[in-house]
């Protein structure tokens, strides 16, 4: 790669990960305000002392916040919030796994880091064949 193809790839990389930075933010703040409207009623729930008298489902019935916050919840981790949240990291770390071929990674911004080229010590050998020596 030369130096200005390895500055399109940066800047691309960069522009990619920073868009989709807001998106993954909004999925964190709905999952962080969906767990609190769930962590929050299910301590009312449990603090209820009729929850213990009744059957579990007219005990749900009886706390309708926390029976919709739950499945709220349920349904976002089916729908994959738990990935969405992070993907610009999963750009990343995918990123800096192809780049390791190249002697390069990137950090959590896109941006390229470029490694040192790994020392490769090479050995003489000394065989002896027939009388003769040879070096390898």
């Amino acid at each position: 790669m030369n130096l200005l193809e390895q500055k399109a790839f940066e800047r691309r990389l960069t522009e990619y990960i920073h868009c989709l930075q807001p998106a993954a933010g909004h999925w964190r703040m709905l999952l962080l305000v969906v767990s609190v409207c769930t962590a929050t009623s299910a301590w009312n729930w449990l603090i209820d002392p009729e929850t213990q008298k009744v059957s579990f489902f007219t005990s749900l019935r009886n706390h309708p916040f926390f029976t919709i916050s739950c499945i709220t919840l349920i349904g976002l981790f089916f729908a994959g919030i738990h990935k969405r949240g992070v993907v610009p990291s999963i750009i990343a770390a995918q990123c800096q796994t192809i780049l390791a071929e190249y002697n390069m990674s990137c950090d959590d911004m896109g941006k390229l880091i470029l490694n040192p080229r790994p020392h490769v010590q090479h050995r003489s050998s000394l065989i002896v064949i027939g009388g003769k020596t040879t070096f390898i």
